[in-house]
């Protein structure tokens, strides 16, 4: 949703397209959802930037090997960084900026064939709930979007809020970005 905030120019679009759709139904179902292609683009392009966990669960190696001139052992532990793939400029052309628009004609999904974008993992190992939480984030967003108007505080700016988090197995901000002695996103 900060995202979302930030850039109010794509909160207008995706909004546009779900009210589009849904008009005086009331609410959105996951019915709905396939028909939404800039809403799915939108969530796409978040778990691209912001992966449930920014490391991979391990994993041992089954075989000594060398991996750009490193040698890793046999049975040695290792993660795959999704933080770092998401955000590198050989895969993603201006990397760091939310830009949902790089997935609307793209093949590329979360289902851990596109070894670009594995914000689940993949193969044997892809997350077990993925299905779930991605319908769980998709209908909670999408009515989110639906029914509420949301925008920054008078007097804060898209720069004001700082998106960049600490390095670790989970996501931590210095500052925080949703209560801080007001609310942050004001609901119209």
């Amino acid at each position: 949703m900060t995202a979302l905030i930030k850039k109010p120019q794509v909160l207008n679009k995706v909004q546009q397209e779900i009210r589009a759709l849904v008009r005086k139904k009331g609410s959105v179902v996951e019915d709905d959802i396939h028909k939404l292609p800039y809403f799915k683009a939108v969530v796409k392009e978040t778990l691209r930037l912001y992966p449930p966990a920014p490391l991979s669960l391990p994993r041992l190696t089954t075989k000594a090997s060398v991996v750009d001139g490193y040698e890793v052992e046999l049975d040695t532990r290792v993660y795959v960084n999704v933080w770092a793939i998401g955000r590198d400029p050989d895969i993603w052309e201006n990397p760091n900026e939310f830009l949902p628009e790089r997935f609307l004609n793209s093949s590329v999904d979360f289902k851990g064939q596109d070894f670009e974008f594995l914000p689940f993992g993949s193969g044997r190992r892809v997350c077990l709930g993925m299905a779930l939480g991605i319908a769980e984030v998709e209908v909670t967003l999408a009515n989110l979007l639906y029914s509420f108007n949301w925008e920054l505080p008078t007097g804060i700016m898209e720069d004001d809020v700082d998106m960049d988090s600490l390095p670790g197995l989970n996501y931590s901000y210095e500052e925080s970005t949703v209560f801080d002695g007001q609310k942050l996103f004001v609901v119209n």
